[in-house]
């Protein structure tokens, strides 16, 4: 369908294409563009019922694993390993459903933000209608504090301003106009004669035509992305999927070979065919998914401390890979409270301290605080701001034991100037005592201005302007020069406009102030009462960065991690933001919505790793920006806060919303909140993340070992013709008693010291990567040759007593895993670089499994169940060396390797 650009139409041309007048449409045209638009709403994506969003959690391939594990554990009629395995099923299928239920919410979230009624014009009649009800064509009317219904091309405006941070990420209202915009391709930020579905409306009257109704306005389109993004898997996800398929064909074979070579050997079928399914289910650690939900459900927690709310689990664990953090600006990476920075009079520049809206800070000359109301200069610029003004700053009491918080009511540039004057002492009650408002001349798109006429208590009058600097001065004749009136001279003239570049040139929003004498209100109803004005000074605004956040950008820095700037602001301020924060280094590409427009997919993806800030970019520029970071090999977090985010925030790895000034549509598409709009809780999280991966490791590393170690004693036991040296029920107590309680321990170990500073790992890498394969294999190869051994022994000595040796080599089985658990906290440098006391939960694990163990050996009751008998001193000598060897050796060995190197440079 071809794209209709109505910024570019003139008005008379807008009325024309949608062929409609002024007095609006008639019923028979409601009707017939109901018929062919269909209602103006927000479509549904097909919705899945509860019973299959609940059926589609038992669908992954682990989950089958774990389903053929209890049903082979009821045919061993080991019910409790079955329900054991079932529970843990279950559990991880509600989890996944209810995260999943709440995700679907984000396009419920969406369509609050559609206003319910609309002021519409039909055939020359006013009347108040359901927003969904309008069509392309109808005239409506808006103003201040309503909902924009629909998307609109203006035809009419008085003062009309529109508040668009949610869908363009500006985070100054708009001024609206009337007259054609030339470029076709304007982004959604510079359409300044167009309003849209979701933006509201914060000053002034207007008039539009509806242009766009339903999932065709930017809203819809927004909805339409939301509901295409398709959520990827995280790297955690695809680990777990690709070591269930290895573990289940590892399962398969040995199962074969330990029946078939046993039944070689003359070993009785149904025992082979029993010890061999034993082994199956023990190779299949089905504790597994359990242990990384309670790991990462731990983590949860912590994170929750540090104000980060995690909707999905594994998203934690995906933020410790991200390679890049992609960042709204405003209210991510400032504070989104306009802030005046500087103020220049006569020559001079004086700084503002303070940030947010308190009116708390000091007015600096040179770095020297200066009383304002000294200065008589500044002292009137900041009466000048204070009374020409709408806004209201008002102190808000969040509840009882928090601190009191202040906030504006009205434009933002507005509530600046009454923080400044605030600062001051000069605040609106009080000099509203001395010089009160009389009437006003209202801002407008085409003056640029704003006058109010104030009388004070001697009688006299002034008009008071602010507005656009080159406006404002071609309209003075005078300025004010150190309390005195003197002629604007060229040199003046040139002096203003050098520091109006200067302040521009720092990303500042500048506005002029000026005030004129009047002896009759009379002169304030002639045809242009805003000439022959008194200069005054200027002011610089901006939305200020946080103030931590330069740290935690330096944080991301050497932890590997890089930080893009996205945002729907002007290229400018971007830029001087990005600069400050140390996101854009000296020969880092700056790119805007525009250059974003003219680049293929390719194209992008070529030149997206040296980009460090994308400016006026609209929502589906976000969605490419993340999809070519993903075709890069990145793992791509992205931040926002608004509607135009929610899209991007979806298809990232991680998406990641704030909690306080985040709509609730970027937070349903989000994986974590910052319940602190934050970002340097990002940090936070990324160590977090970090940490819990290498939790997961630790307990891969340890389960597999301890499954490896049984294999390798009943698989060389079969081939060497021996007897069985673990029965069924006994590789069934080790699976589930003894791997499970450490493993689960090794799941909250404390973080290593040096985690933020390593790179971020590949996310392409096995869960194996990094000589954990061979550490896995090594120890367990080393454990089931100690306890083939210590079986081997048994039978030698007391060949007549077979339940004593088998009650050896299990007992050699269980000590020599306890002590490898602790060898597993370390992910290089083993079991003496960290304290063993610092993990109380792994030591009382550790303690809790033996004592089972001493249990199943020891009470009389349980020894025929698990065919043991006691074993005297002289046998738990030789079980406990036994057990020693496999992590001692490697120690030693390790210790010996890394020493070499120093003692050759003793030598020297």
């Amino acid at each position: 369908m071809q794209k209709t650009y109505w910024h570019s139409m003139s008005v008379q041309e807008c009325l024309q294409k949608q062929e409609v007048k002024l007095s609006g449409l008639t019923e028979d045209d409601v009707y017939a563009r109901r018929e062919q638009y269909g209602e103006n709403r927000l479509a549904e994506g097909e919705q899945k019922s509860l019973l299959t969003l609940f059926l589609d959690q038992f669908r992954d391939f682990m989950i089958l694993v774990l389903l053929g594990a209890t049903l082979i554990s009821g045919l061993l009629e080991e019910y409790t390993d079955a329900i054991t395995i079932i529970a843990i099923v279950i559990v991880n299928g509600f989890l996944g459903f209810f995260q999943e239920v709440r995700a679907e919410r984000s396009l419920a979230s969406l369509k609050e933000l559609s206003a319910p009624t609309a002021r519409v014009i039909r055939e020359g009649k006013k009347r108040v209608i359901p927003a969904a009800e309008l069509v392309p064509g109808d005239i409506i009317e808006l103003e201040a504090g309503d909902r924009v219904p629909a998307d609109l091309r203006l035809i009419a405006v008085h003062g009309l301003e529109t508040e668009e941070s949610a869908l363009t990420g500006e985070s100054l209202p708009v001024a609206k106009l009337v007259e054609r915009i030339n470029d076709p391709e304007a982004g959604l930020g510079d359409r300044r004669n167009m309003a849209y579905m979701g933006t509201m409306v914060t000053r002034g009257k207007g008039q539009a035509v509806v242009v766009a109704t339903g999932m065709q306005t930017e809203m819809g389109k927004i909805a339409d992305l939301i509901q295409s993004a398709e959520d990827a898997m995280t790297p955690l996800q695809m680990r777990l999927e690709h070591l269930g398929k290895i573990l289940v064909y590892v399962a398969l074979g040995i199962t074969a070979v330990v029946v078939i070579t046993g039944i070689l050997h003359g070993q009785k079928m149904y025992e082979m065919f029993l010890a061999g399914v034993s082994l199956a289910v023990a190779a299949i650690p089905e504790g597994l998914p359990a242990i990384v939900t309670i790991a990462l459900a731990l983590g949860v927690q912590r994170m929750i401390k540090r104000r980060a709310i995690v909707r999905k689990l594994p998203s934690v664990e995906t933020l410790g890979c991200a390679t890049v953090i992609c960042s709204d600006k405003t209210g991510t990476l400032t504070q989104n409270k306009m802030t005046v920075q500087k103020v220049w009079l006569g020559g001079i520049f004086y700084g503002v301290t303070g940030s947010g809206y308190e009116p708390q800070g000091e007015f600096l000359l040179s770095g020297r605080t200066i009383d304002p109301n000294r200065r008589p200069d500044l002292k009137r610029l900041l009466q000048i701001g204070v009374l020409c003004n709408n806004a209201e700053l008002v102190k808000v009491n969040k509840g009882k034991g928090e601190e009191t918080l202040w906030q504006v009511n009205g434009d933002p540039t507005e509530g600046a100037l009454l923080v400044l004057g605030g600062k001051a002492g000069i605040r609106t009650d009080a000099i509203e005592q001395v010089e009160q408002r009389v009437e006003e001349i209202p801002f407008d798109s085409v003056r640029k201005m704003m006058s109010v006429l104030t009388r004070n208590k001697e009688g006299e009058m002034h008009l008071l302007v602010k507005g656009a600097p080159d406006v404002l001065l071609s309209r003075c004749s005078h300025m004010l020069v150190e309390g005195k009136v003197v002629p604007l001279s060229a040199s003046l003239r040139k002096s203003i406009i050098q520091a109006n570049e200067e302040m521009a040139r720092e990303a500042l929003r500048v506005l002029g102030f000026a005030y004129r004498p009047l002896y009759d209100i009379k002169q304030l109803k002639q045809r242009d009462p805003e000439q022959n004005l008194v200069f005054v000074g200027l002011a610089g605004m901006m939305d200020p960065p946080r103030e931590e956040v330069f740290e935690a950008i330096q944080k991301c820095k050497r932890a590997g991690i890089k930080t893009i700037m996205i945002t729907g602001d002007h290229q400018a301020t971007a830029e001087a933001i990005a600069r400050q924060l140390g996101i854009l280094p000296a020969k880092g590409i700056v790119l805007n919505g525009n250059d974003l427009q003219q680049m293929t997919d390719q194209q992008l993806i070529d030149k997206v790793d040296h980009t460090y800030v994308f400016a006026r970019v609209s929502p589906e520029h976000k969605l490419r920006i993340v999809k070519a970071l993903q075709a890069r090999g990145h793992v791509v977090a992205m931040t926002g806060d608004g509607v135009n985010d929610a899209p991007a925030i979806k298809a990232a790895d991680i998406g990641i919303s704030m909690g306080q000034s985040g709509t609730d549509v970027a937070k349903e598409a989000s994986a974590l909140i910052l319940s602190d709009d934050n970002f340097a809780t990002i940090v936070a999280a990324i160590e977090e993340g970090r940490g819990i991966y290498d939790n997961i490791r630790k307990f891969v590393r340890y389960l597999l070992a301890s499954n490896v170690g049984e294999i390798v004693t009943m698989f060389i036991a079969m081939l060497m013709g021996l007897p069985l040296p673990l029965l069924p029920i006994q590789i069934l107590w080790v699976n589930l008693v003894t791997d499970g309680l450490p493993a689960i321990a090794l799941g909250v170990d404390q973080a290593e010291a040096d985690i933020m500073k390593r790179p971020p790992r590949n996310v392409k890498e096995s869960i194996f990567a990094r000589g954990l394969g061979f550490k896995i294999l090594s120890r367990g190869i080393l454990i089931g040759l100690a306890t083939l051994a210590v079986f081997w022994y048994g039978l030698q000595t007391d060949p007549s007593n077979l339940e004593k040796a088998q009650t050896m080599a299990f007992a050699t089985l269980v000590m020599a895993q306890l002590i490898h658990v602790f060898d597993c906290r370390s992910v290089e440098k083993g079991i003496f670089s960290r304290n063993l006391f610092e993990n109380m939960w792994l030591v009382a694990s550790v303690l809790s499994s033996t004592l089972l163990l001493l249990t199943v050996m020891y009470v009389t009751s349980l020894q025929p169940i698990f065919r043991t008998v006691p074993l005297g001193v002289v046998d738990w000598l030789l079980v406990l060396v036994a057990s020693a060897i496999p992590t001692f050796a490697l120690a030693a060995r390790r210790a010996t390797r890394q020493a070499k190197p120093r003692l050759g440079l003793s030598r020297r």
